[in-house]
């Protein structure tokens, strides 16, 4: 999995006021926990960190601190401003390179699907899968060829099969699929 520099600025816990303040000088709030470190409390550019959530891609992110520790986690959790779309808060969660990861990871899909062809409609319902593995085994991206699609079926997040790689999302959960439209099923008496 590709790797995200983000630099940080240690800050104190502090009020609203001092949080607002921070927000107007472009600088969002950040907390790092987990791996039994205390909480880490600091800043990021808003500009950086667009970097790293104007993206489908995962990432793990290198975490530098000003004053000079280093730490290798994860996004766990993004607050938005309900109206300006504007990042208001982040967590983010310490990680170990041995200890299993739970990330979330885009699926690119490729290929043409055979119900497309005979008529029916594509569609895709997730377009990220929450994975486990070690750092070493997370891949970018989880590849789907839907060429063996057909009319009304689907993918499931169960036929997901990645080498040293646990698939966390329900194995009932659809990802994508073809549904039959007014053509394929007008079409399909005509060819029998």
């Amino acid at each position: 999995m590709q790797h995200f520099e983000l630099k940080g600025q240690i800050r104190q816990a502090a009020n609203k006021a001092v949080i607002k303040a921070y927000r107007r000088q472009g600088l969002v709030p950040c907390n790092l926990y987990g791996l039994g470190l205390e909480n880490v409390l600091f800043t990021v550019t808003a500009r950086d960190l667009k970097g790293l959530t104007n993206t489908p891609k995962s990432y793990i992110v290198d975490l530098v601190l000003d004053n000079g520790k280093a730490f290798t986690a994860i996004l766990h959790e993004l607050q938005w401003h309900p109206v300006t779309d504007e990042c208001l808060h982040v967590d983010f969660l310490a990680v170990d390179e041995q200890k299993p990861i739970a990330i979330k990871v885009p699926v690119s899909i490729s290929g043409h699907a055979a119900g497309v062809q005979r008529g029916g409609k594509f569609y895709q319902l997730l377009r990220e899968v929450k994975v486990c593995a070690t750092m070493a085994n997370l891949p970018d991206e989880l590849p789907i060829d839907i060429s063996p699609l057909n009319l009304d079926q689907q993918f499931k997040a169960g036929d997901l099969k990645v080498d040293n790689v646990t698939i966390l999302t329900p194995k009932g959960t659809v990802i994508c699929g073809v549904k039959s439209t007014r053509n394929s099923v007008a079409e399909a008496p005509a060819e029998e």
